[in-house]
């Protein structure tokens, strides 16, 4: 090597930096566990758990119904009830609070009301449910009935009305108020709906009746304490007194046995 060459390598020696030494790797680390990496996210995008399973489907689920608006909701349920919905139960199904669920409901009917709608949204039987204006039934007569109507005969309504305003009744007390047997038209009024088994009698083991919701809310009842008062319907005193003696003799029995104790007389 040439003494220029030398040089030269010493120059650039000069020049440039020596290399770092290599640090100690030292031991590996131990392996993280998944639910700590799942739990560090600074990110906070999700990237720690990319399939977002979990928790994210609970979550949707839970809130997705009481993130519904409320009044469509109700509108979408009530239109499925088979019998009035009550606002507790309302408010279960849609995760509302009670108050909630009542003031929407009385806000729908008033809405109802103001815009005169072919339908009306009532409070019957202790529950909410949809039913055709009044004022419109004829067109749904015509439409589902063709004209045609199932009514209960009279036997059958005298019945009901006994039973509504004496219940629980048995068979035997609604025979005695109406003066006939009326076996075969409490089995109707069974299969019809209208009244209902609750319990026994406890002096004589006879079967007890009432009226049943579907009752109420044939009639567009509350409750039974709507029923209309009895007093209106019922005949005077004296015309029920002068019914029951029509037809029977009326003779003074002091007289009578005066008359016969001096006809005695007479003939001896």
């Amino acid at each position: 090597m040439s003494e220029e060459t030398y040089e030269i390598q010493e120059a650039a020696a000069d020049v440039l930096p020596e290399p770092a030494p290599k640090p100690d790797p030292g031991p590996e680390p131990d392996a993280v566990p998944a639910a700590e990496s799942a739990d560090a996210d600074p990110a906070g995008d999700g990237s720690a758990d990319p399939d977002g399973a979990g928790d994210a489907e609970d979550v949707e689920g839970v809130e997705g119904v009481a993130a519904l608006e409320l009044k469509p909701a109700l509108e979408a349920v009530l239109m499925v009830v088979d019998e009035p919905a009550t606002e507790e139960h309302l408010a279960k199904v849609l995760q509302r609070r009670r108050r909630e669920i009542a003031d929407a409901l009385r806000e729908l009917a008033d809405e109802y009301d103001r815009q005169h709608r072919g339908f009306e949204l009532r409070l019957v039987a202790e529950g909410w449910r949809f039913y055709t204006r009044a004022e419109f039934s004829e067109a749904v007569e015509s439409f589902v009935l063709d004209g045609q109507q199932a009514r209960l005969t009279q036997a059958a309504l005298e019945t009901l009305a006994v039973v509504a305003y004496r219940q629980p009744v048995s068979r035997s007390r609604v025979s005695a108020v109406r003066g006939v047997n009326c076996d075969g038209v409490m089995r109707t009024l069974l299969q019809r709906g209208l009244v209902e088994e609750a319990g026994a009698e406890p002096e004589t083991g006879a079967i007890l009746y009432t009226t049943t919701h579907y009752f109420l809310e044939r009639l567009g009842l509350r409750g039974l304490d709507e029923l209309p008062e009895l007093a209106p319907f019922l005949p005077e005193a004296d015309a029920v007194e002068g019914d029951s003696q029509e037809g029977m003799p009326s003779f003074d029995v002091d007289d009578s046995g005066d008359e016969v104790h001096d006809r005695t007389q007479t003939e001896h």
